[in-house]
């Protein structure tokens, strides 16, 4: 009787997993493929993030210069903002946050909300919306929503080689890119 129980147990638990996993992958062609490329974008940037001393968040290289923390906050916010402007459509303003209150673990803890954002968005969006097309702000390029992606990835690999620059900088050894 027990042994029925347990395989009655190990069913429905292989039943739910299988259920939750099919859940959680994108919706479309496109975001399954764009998710572990978007996946190791991120990662890499939160191990830039991590390489960083707390006690250098606040380095710039120069006076014009953002210090390592502003742009952490600003792949953090930006992230966000330009995938709801760019991929949903939004019409949204940016946030300003003061990155010299803020501790590293809340920085940290910001870009993953940043970047927890964009993920969702690309298991749920759907096809119709990625084949829209929208006007780049700066540009003025017409892309699709699905290109669009692309660009808030290209966002964060910019600030982040800055970022990793500063690392460089202060004679610390930044993370190895692995792709």
């Amino acid at each position: 009787m027990k042994n029925r129980y347990y395989l009655l147990f190990i069913l429905l638990l292989t039943s739910f997993i299988v259920s939750a996993q099919t859940d959680t992958l994108p919706k479309t062609p496109f975001t399954k493929m764009y998710l572990p490329i978007w996946e190791e974008a991120m990662e890499h940037c939160l191990d830039v993030a991590q390489t960083m001393p707390d006690t250098l968040y606040a380095y710039r290289p120069t006076e014009v210069s953002k210090t390592f923390a502003e742009q952490m906050v600003h792949i953090a916010t930006s992230t966000e903002l330009l995938t709801k402007r760019y991929v949903q459509g939004m019409d949204v303003k940016p946030v300003r946050l003061d990155a010299s209150t803020m501790t590293k673990t809340e920085i940290i803890t910001l870009m993953k909300k940043g970047f927890a954002y964009t993920t969702n968005i690309i298991h749920t969006i759907e096809q119709k919306q990625l084949d829209e097309l929208c006007i780049m702000y700066h540009s003025k390029n017409e892309v699709s929503r699905a290109f669009a992606l692309f660009y808030v990835q290209d966002h964060l690999a910019n600030h982040r080689a800055k970022a990793n620059l500063y690392i460089r900088m202060n004679g610390i050894k930044p993370p190895s890119y692995t792709w």
